[in-house]
């Protein structure tokens, strides 16, 4: 039996279809973690309608020729009125191990593969901190991360055609 972490299924599947690819978490972990509550007791004194506003992003980095690391970082921003109730940022890590992808399919797997398995460890952590801070839970909703890299790739192709067409009108 093998020692290797799948990622459900879907991998499992890929991986026997294409001989000589693999894809395995090998370990997730917290890299870094933030919690401010700004209003102090001013916040529980308040009616809660809280205004949520989170921000995502994620980034690869090569370890070795077939080891990444992924960086999820999640920033959650809760405001009640004008002023900032508390704010929570984590960054969570994930090391992989893919290996017989083609150079343009690794973009993907890193942008969506990994950070799918990453998004509930995050979400999980900022739920506990938040009630830690003796605020209501806060579950954030699922991300469809394949979504997302199709817009920043249609955005990148986009501004890629317009520096193209404005290019020949700089040259002189």
């Amino acid at each position: 039996m093998t020692e290797e972490n799948t990622t459900g299924a879907a991998a499992a599947t890929e991986e026997a279809a294409t001989p000589g690819q693999q894809f395995a978490l090998q370990r997730v972990y917290l890299k870094d973690m933030s919690f401010e509550a700004p209003m102090g007791v001013k916040a529980f004194m308040q009616e809660w309608k809280p205004q949520v506003d989170q921000e995502l992003n994620t980034k690869a980095n090569k370890v070795d020729d077939t080891s990444f690391e992924v960086t999820l970082t999640l920033t959650v921003t809760v405001k009640l009125g004008e002023e900032t109730a508390f704010l929570v940022e984590v960054q969570q890590g994930g090391l992989f191990h893919i290996s017989g992808l083609p150079e343009q399919a690794l973009p993907q797997v890193l942008n969506t593969a990994c950070p799918q398995i990453l998004f509930p460890y995050a979400r999980e952590a900022i739920d506990n901190v938040v009630v830690k801070g003796s605020f209501p839970a806060l579950m954030l909703p699922p991300v469809n991360f394949d979504a997302l890299f199709a817009h920043a790739v249609q955005q990148a192709k986009a501004q890629q055609e317009a520096q193209g067409a404005a290019e020949p009108a700089t040259e002189q």
